[in-house]
């Protein structure tokens, strides 16, 4: 072959590839459509570890794919009220919703297994029962009916048990308080002899402030510190066992879900798993100072009584065989948890409780403070 032969061919070829390559870039770009969504968040943006779960999201899912995934966040009242974000995602109103399932107690209690159930599992056993213990896949099964499906999306870790105006030393002192709680919990409470109230977040301290309401149970203390609470209730119970591990979850138009690419659905998954572990973490980080500040300010930690705790040990599981009699979903998200349940704490009595335990004694000891005894 000549020099003059080879180079003819050579273009040819390369002419070839180049046309090639031209052709794939349509492909390419078809597979990483701009997307422009909206999301209806339950809550203010003043609770900024939860609102904040959304804007984290939108902001991984902006860079990861140079802007043509772009999800604008909407807090609570701006679009929707904030108990009607879920039911936003599932008309289509907003692409998707950053809520928590029990918001959603009164259309289907089932609703509320994908959030927390009171007596079940902390959030590290939540997380393992989410994603690898089928969690996420039952809760999914139950949402296709609601146009939905949904993701974890934050954890609080184990909330306190709220802000009272008296001290509960007995299950005497719940008969008649009327406590500001809502869905689930309130049905299990309510056995005990309080009465449950609705309100918005908003009207949680002036109800307090003039003795409308006797308690009210909100979150934890970091965001409980902002509150005030302890100005017009100052007895801060724990824990909050109606809320071990209660799951926040983004809910997402299952048309819209359905149109996304792959690498697109990938993408949201795991962004969805790293904001709902960071939020986690950041309430770790900032609940024990925040707790130290309202003690400082006043409050007055208390824990509830074994007969309080093991009486509504009993409540609940009144309610869950009333609600499993009552609707298949709730039975069969309800009844899938229990074998690991079991487990869990089985095997949380052994290395876990154990470290936690001891290092807990060498607190107390003051042996943990900077410069004390290593």
């Amino acid at each position: 072959m000549d020099r003059r032969s080879f180079l003819t061919r050579a273009s040819v070829g390369g002419a070839a590839a180049a046309a090639g390559t031209a052709l794939a870039a349509p492909a390419i770009a078809q597979e990483s459509p701009t997307i422009n969504w909206r999301l209806a968040s339950s809550f203010p943006k003043s609770l900024d570890t939860i609102f904040g779960g959304g804007d984290e999201l939108s902001i991984r899912l902006k860079e990861a794919t140079d802007g043509k995934f772009n999800i604008q966040v909407f807090a609570a009242g701006e679009i929707v009220p904030g108990l009607d974000a879920i039911n936003a995602a599932t008309d289509g109103t907003v692409e998707c919703a950053h809520s928590v399932g029990y918001y959603n107690w009164g259309k289907d209690p089932a609703f509320a297994c994908g959030a927390d159930l009171p007596f079940t599992f902390s959030a590290r056993a939540k997380a393992a029962y989410n994603y690898h213990g089928g969690g996420i896949e039952n809760y999914n099964e139950f949402l296709e009916q609601y146009s939905l499906i949904a993701f974890p999306g934050g954890n609080t870790g184990v909330q306190m048990g709220g802000w009272y105006r008296k001290e509960i030393n007995t299950l005497a002192d719940l008969q008649g308080l009327k406590m500001r709680i809502s869905g689930l919990a309130g049905r299990v409470v309510e056995k005990l002899g309080v009465v449950p109230q609705q309100l918005a977040g908003g009207d949680v301290y002036p109800s307090l402030e003039k003795g409308t309401i006797d308690a009210a149970e909100w979150v934890g203390p970091y965001d409980d510190n902002k509150l005030g609470f302890q100005k017009v209730a100052p007895y801060y119970y724990y824990p909050g066992f109606w809320e071990g591990g209660p799951s926040v979850s983004f809910f997402i138009n299952k048309a819209k879900w359905d149109e996304l690419p792959d690498t697109y659905k990938s993408l949201l998954r795991s962004c969805c798993q790293a904001v709902d572990q960071n939020m986690l973490a950041e309430y770790d980080m900032k609940n024990p100072t925040a707790l130290k500040e309202l003690v400082g300010a006043g409050a007055q930690l208390r824990s509830f009584s074994e007969d309080v705790m093991n009486a509504a040990f009993e409540a609940a599981n009144e309610v869950y065989a009333e609600l499993s009699n009552e609707n298949e979903w709730f039975k069969k998200q309800y009844e899938a948890m229990l074998p690991y349940r079991n487990d869990w704490y089985l095997y949380a009595q052994t290395a876990e409780y154990t470290f936690d335990t001891f290092m807990m004694i060498q607190q107390r000891n003051g042996k943990l403070e900077p410069g004390g005894s290593q």
